[in-house]
């Protein structure tokens, strides 16, 4: 038997596709979002989708932020940015009226937009302008996503020594 292995990824040696694939942060903040509330001003949340096989389903959300048109919200997604593959995002922004769930007929839709992925890291900043039902725009409403790539280890190596049995070469 070979004393020397062939390095193989996990995906080669179970006979799949090797897909390279980093991590990424993404940070989302909206400007100059549409007033919907007659008291004070729209409680903005924003829903990310990812399209998978012709369907969209909801990846993540983020806080809530009362009486904010112009919203950075803290919430950062960590999302698997797969190379040569296209993966379809959509960022829908709800002015939230309840607690229960969102998104619903009591929420008012603020607007939204498609993309994929791989704009958003190619560009690091991408600003869009938010569109509303039929493809009409949501006065001057726009969203913002940050993308950052996150390595592995940062730049780190984290090594770890035993020793046993080792002689005693004190010098004198």
């Amino acid at each position: 038997m070979n004393d020397i292995q062939e390095a193989t990824s996990p995906a080669a040696s179970m006979g799949g596709p090797v897909t390279c694939v980093s991590k990424v942060e993404l940070r989302v903040s909206c400007k100059a979002l549409l007033d919907r509330d007659t008291l004070n001003k729209s409680d903005p949340c924003v829903i990310i989708m990812v399209q998978a096989q012709g369907q969209w389903t909801e990846l993540d959300r983020t806080e809530v932020i009362k009486s904010n048109l112009h919203p950075v919200f803290a919430k950062v997604f960590m999302v698997d940015y797969y190379f040569e593959e296209v993966q379809k995002l959509r960022f829908e922004v709800y002015d939230i009226h309840g607690t229960h769930s969102i998104g619903t007929r009591d929420d008012d839709f603020l607007g939204g937009v498609e993309c994929t992925l791989g704009q958003i890291v190619a560009q690091k900043k991408m600003v869009k302008p938010l569109l509303l039902k039929y493809g009409k725009y949501a006065a001057k409403s726009t969203i913002t996503v940050h993308a950052e790539e996150i390595s592995g280890n940062n730049g780190y190596l984290e090594l770890s020594f035993c020793a046993k049995k080792l002689d005693d070469k004190v010098s004198q």
